[in-house]
């Protein structure tokens, strides 16, 4: 199984003074929780973090938590940013296990341009996460689906795609992921509107007539 070695240390204070010391000292307070373990507040670095997290796996990723000597592994069960700077503010980490089923978002996406946009359609996905349920080892970086095939009106839905062993998708079966929308059609309305638009500006860019000449 891919893991990324993430190295912490036991923080010894709690709540928010302490926490703020330790982002002044360019650091970042987290916490270790999870089945069979008492929380542990820690101390991390942000670039081990920030690198794990802007990987291809993102939130999704599995550390193999090393504190005191001892390797736990775990993964992101929630993170604080700062909502200006984006400064990575605080991380919880819960303790996993190779044989655990897990729930994860992971990136949906698609391939190719369908028959149906060339037709003048438009490709409308309406997710672009999908809740997998999986152990560990099985997480893939993202699920991608071909949609050249499609013409307009075509669907995908959760039962079409393929998903890889061991991988099962938390959504209804029928739930449509993607539909290839017919071009919108003008309604009568609109057609007049346009035409009285159009034979306005006509008028409007008339040329003035000249004015008779009167014999002098």
């Amino acid at each position: 199984m891919e893991t990324t070695t993430l190295q912490a240390e036991v923080r010894a204070g709690r709540g928010k003074g302490p926490a703020r010391r330790l982002r002044a000292e360019g650091k970042v307070p987290g916490v270790f929780y999870g089945p069979g373990v008492e929380p542990t507040p820690l101390t991390l670095s942000p670039k081990e973090l920030i690198k794990a997290l802007r990987g291809e796996r993102g939130r999704n990723v599995v550390f193999k938590l090393s504190v005191d000597g001892k390797d736990e592994l775990a993964m992101v069960r929630d993170l604080t940013t700062d909502p200006v700077t984006q400064e990575l503010l605080h991380i919880d980490l819960c303790r996993i296990l190779e044989d655990w089923v897990l729930e994860v978002q992971v990136p949906f996406r698609t391939r190719g341009r369908s028959v149906g946009v060339v037709q003048g359609g438009v490709l409308n996905v309406t997710r672009r996460v999908l809740p997998l349920r999986t152990t560990p080892a099985n997480i893939p970086v993202s699920i991608e689906v071909d949609v050249t095939h499609l013409g307009l009106k075509d669907t995908i839905s959760v039962e079409d795609i393929e998903l890889p062993a061991g991988v099962e998708c938390a959504l209804q079966p029928k739930l449509t992921l993607v539909i290839i929308l017919e071009p919108r059609k003008a309604t009568a309305a609109e057609v007049e509107e346009d035409e009285a638009a159009a034979a306005a500006a006509a008028e409007a860019v008339k040329p003035v007539a000249e004015p008779e000449k009167v014999d002098a």
